[in-house]
């Protein structure tokens, strides 16, 4: 039946995990298939908040396969106390969760060495501290340990010995702080590898034969196409790439599975952490959007940053993707706006361009058009036509700038709060 692609096409924060729970009705499998516990993905179901850093968002879902694709870094301790808490909900976490063997582990020295690294800089990142960066790192540097090097004792040891030794040395003589026991993170990897274990194969091979068999597959990203490492802010960006490079990547899966493309979008736009935002609003209609849609990090508790909508981000994110469609989430918090601006385009010292740049973001200018906006609550519409008249023209003004049809609007946080347009 192929796959739909769940993208993030903002700073990420876009409300992802609720589409992602929305569409996992009809689908058979969800994957997650990059980042690690940097995500913060939150569906509300008749009004219990839920938030998952690493498990699929699906898994709210009885008798949906959810998997942890090879493109995701795992915290163990993380991992354990999501499931934990799943369990105590009375999920069938074991009969659910499926993790790849070539995924990569966060292990306690890449957590710290986020935060050494974060500390040490001048210019801060805004990292989450939670080990994505190094764990990325050794990755590509190959000295990384997978979920399925804990199955094989001599191995593992010896990749551990050599890594433990090589980060002590950074530790210490880089960064001046304490070393590591090797005993202690393989205490970690031993009760982790004893509870995954029936969990864990080959998911490029399950994935394949799934399709194969007719199952319908939703591929989840987390983070956002502005933080992709390759076409995102650089440096201000995650370390992996949530575009449809990585939905690739980081399943085993090839172009041919993908049937569409749905990209996510706020109806405004938010960032947490460094980094360009052109659109940002410091004055009281920031504030008002930010204390309006809740807007404090999943993750991490630190307040968003907020703006207005920018449609040349969203264009370049349908360039990136092939977005064949959007959902807009959050409609509801511009309620209550007078006007509400969009950015339609840049300009670039003083001169219009009509693409995303790849660098001098901080030169950027937005060139606003406005809206006219509407005061109803919207929060009870459960179809489009419900809607007030301007927030009706406001989303279609969008599907006409960004040329792209808007195919679910989120007027609040349940998963009631959704319907297709």
């Amino acid at each position: 039946m192929g796959c739909n692609v769940v993208i993030g096409t903002q700073w990420g924060d876009e409300g992802k995990a609720k589409m992602i729970d929305y569409y996992s009705r009809e689908a058979d499998i969800i994957v997650r298939y990059q980042g690690g516990a940097n995500a913060g993905h939150t569906v509300v179901v008749n009004g219990v908040k839920h938030v998952f850093h690493l498990i699929p968002s699906g898994i709210l879902h009885p008798g949906k396969k959810c998997v942890i694709g090879n493109g995701v870094v795992i915290d163990p301790v993380q991992l354990s106390e999501e499931m934990d808490f799943l369990i105590k909900e009375g999920h069938d976490v074991a009969g659910s969760l499926i993790i790849s063997d070539a995924a990569h582990l966060i292990l306690p020295y890449h957590k710290a060495m986020d935060e050494a690294m974060e500390d040490s800089r001048s210019d801060k990142i805004g990292t989450t501290k939670r080990g994505i960066g190094p764990a990325y790192s050794d990755k590509c540097a190959r000295v990384g340990i997978r979920v399925g090097d804990l199955y094989d004792d001599a191995y593992l040891t010896e990749r551990l010995t050599a890594a433990v030794a090589m980060k002590n040395q950074q530790m210490e003589k880089v960064y001046e702080k304490p070393s590591f026991q090797i005993e202690d993170i393989r205490d970690i990897l031993t009760t982790f590898r004893s509870r995954v274990r029936d969990m864990v194969c080959n998911t490029p091979f399950y994935l394949n034969n799934a399709l194969s068999e007719g199952k319908k597959v939703l591929l989840e990203g987390a983070q956002g196409n502005l933080l992709d490492i390759d076409h995102g802010t650089y440096p201000f960006v995650t370390s992996s790439n949530p575009s449809i490079g990585g939905a690739l990547m980081g399943t085993g899966l090839n172009w041919s599975h993908i049937n569409s493309v749905t990209g996510i979008a706020k109806a405004y736009v938010t960032r947490v952490g460094e980094g360009p935002f052109p659109t940002e609003d410091k004055t009281e209609g920031g504030t008002i959007l930010r204390d309006r849609g809740g807007e404090y990090g999943a993750t991490t508790g630190r307040p968003r940053r907020c703006g207005w909508f920018d449609a040349e981000l969203l264009r370049h994110a349908k360039r990136i993707n092939g977005l064949t469609s959007i959902a807009l989430t959050k409609l509801d918090v511009l309620s209550g706006f007078d006007r509400i601006k969009v950015a339609v385009g840049y300009k670039l010292d003083g001169r219009k361009i009509d693409y995303f740049p790849s660098a001098l973001h901080h030169r950027l200018k937005p060139i606003y058009e406005e809206r006219e906006g509407w005061k109803e609550d919207i929060t009870g519409c459960r179809n489009f036509n419900e809607l007030p008249e301007n927030a009706r023209k406001y989303v279609e003004y969008l599907e006409e700038i960004m040329d792209l049809k808007v195919s679910i609007i989120s007027v609040g946080p349940d998963r009631n709060n959704t319907f297709t347009k």
